[in-house]
Formats: structure tokens, C-alpha cells, sequence
């Protein structure tokens, strides 16, 4: 069974129906009385993250599509984040180290919202652009997503190093 939650049928942040089980796991009460096991999973990842909110059970169908996770709850929008975060390992780059040659591949090291990393770059291709310039995906040797929102936030050296490959 397919239930919107639409900002026309919810009022902004009323209480969703969405509780943790002895498990961990998230569960939605539907509205026929029935629980199901969920995982939210977004459509839009990179380009809208809040928008397009799936919430899948466990046979794979979708339990409940928000389109608009600010129209969540508090407590909700908690619990969501809390799962999305488990499920999406992209460490934020705050900070370019070094790298090892200006030409592919090369070595970089650089410090991440989650603590040091060094990752090997096969590729040019592998900085892609996410709607500006300034917001960056770059994706290591291992497959390893790391986001880079804001390369005007990047300190001097950082951003001299990283020009170099853009």
C-alpha cells in the first residue's frame, strides 16, 4: 500500500507514526493498524537529499514516500537522520593534506570529518561536480564517496592543491 505523507495532508512537523523495535530497527504504524519494518532510502541522494524520502519494508515494497523530510516531525526527522546516516558513508573532506603528483593516479591525504584519510585518485572524472563548482563528489580508488560541499571553505593551501585537478 502506497500513503503519501504530502504537506497538504500533514501538517508541517505533525507526529509521524515511527518508533524504533527491541531490535533497532525502524517501524511504521500504518494507518490500517499495521506495522512494518522500514528503511528509508533517498531518491535524490546527491542532487536533493530532503526530497523524496522512501520508507521500504522489508519485502522491498514502498511503505510510505515522503516527499519532503522538513515536513517531518522532530522526533521522526531524528530517528530518519539517525538511519540515513548508517546507511550513507560519505565522509565530509575538511581539509587537503597533500597529493602526491598533479597528474592521475595520486595519492591524496586529507582530513575528513571522520578523522584522516589517505585515498588513491584513478581519475580526473573521478571529481564530479555537483551543481556548482564549489560543490564537489570525489570518489577514491575503493569506491568511497567523499563530499566536499563547499571548496571556498577549504583553507588556501587546500584549495591550491585541489585547483590543480579541477
Amino acid at each position: 500500500m502506497n500513503t503519501n505523507l504530502t504537506p497538504a495532508a500533514t501538517p508541517l512537523n505533525a507526529p509521524m507514526p515511527l518508533s524504533r523495535n527491541p531490535f533497532g530497527r525502524l517501524v511504521l504504524q500504518k494507518e490500517d493498524g499495521t506495522s512494518a519494518v522500514v528503511n528509508p532510502v533517498r531518491a535524490f541522494p546527491l542532487s536533493a537529499p530532503v526530497h523524496g524520502i522512501s520508507l521500504v519494508a522489508e519485502d522491498g515494497k514502498e511503505a510510505l514516500w515522503i516527499p519532503d523530510l522538513d515536513a517531518v516531525d522532530a522526533a521522526a526527522r531524528a530517528l530518519l537522520d539517525e538511519d540515513l546516516a548508517a546507511r550513507e558513508f560519505q565522509p565530509l573532506i575538511e581539509r587537503i593534506l597533500s597529493v602526491s603528483t598533479f597528474s592521475v593516479p595520486s595519492i591524496w591525504e586529507v582530513e575528513t570529518d571522520r578523522g584522516p584519510v589517505r585515498m588513491t585518485l584513478k581519475a580526473e572524472e573521478d571529481i564530479r561536480k555537483l551543481g556548482s563548482r564549489q560543490n564537489l563528489l570525489i570518489t577514491s580508488a575503493d569506491g568511497v564517496h567523499y563530499k566536499l560541499p563547499d571548496t571556498t571553505r577549504l583553507d588556501k593551501a587546500s584549495r591550491k592543491l585541489l585547483e590543480r585537478f579541477l
